[in-house]
């Protein structure tokens, strides 16, 4: 059974270091690009970073590049993002999606809520 796990969210304060993580099983996981989305209150779901199955190419979001840095572990079927400087702005409930050659097989975890506030 497919399954993408979400974990790392919480509070942080502003500036501060934070890491998800996402654990896949189920599928073939280095068969899939990874990306992390997020939701904030009232606004639509947007991506935030993607990375391709073998982690040799990631992109951003304009408002995260610089930032935040995805990457994943084959080996653990496990991809991350990171940020040592959070922002109040990245308040959001954060989504794992991992799709398939062509888009023919998309999977998403149930999110992991993250808030940036002092």
């Amino acid at each position: 059974q497919v399954q993408l796990v979400e974990s790392g969210g919480g509070l942080v304060q502003p500036g501060g270091s934070l890491r998800l993580s996402c654990a896949a099983s189920g599928f073939t996981f280095s068969s899939f690009v990874m990306s992390w989305y997020r939701q904030a209150p009232g606004k639509e779901r947007d991506l935030v970073a993607s990375i391709s199955t073998s982690g040799g190419t990631t992109n951003y979001a304009d408002s995260v590049k610089g930032r935040f840095t995805i990457s994943r572990d084959n080996a653990k079927n496990t991809v991350y993002l990171q940020t040592n400087s959070a922002e109040p702005e990245d308040t959001a409930l954060y989504y794992c999606n991992a799709r398939g050659g062509l888009w023919v097989r998309e999977y998403w975890g149930t999110g992991t809520l993250v808030t940036v506030s002092s």
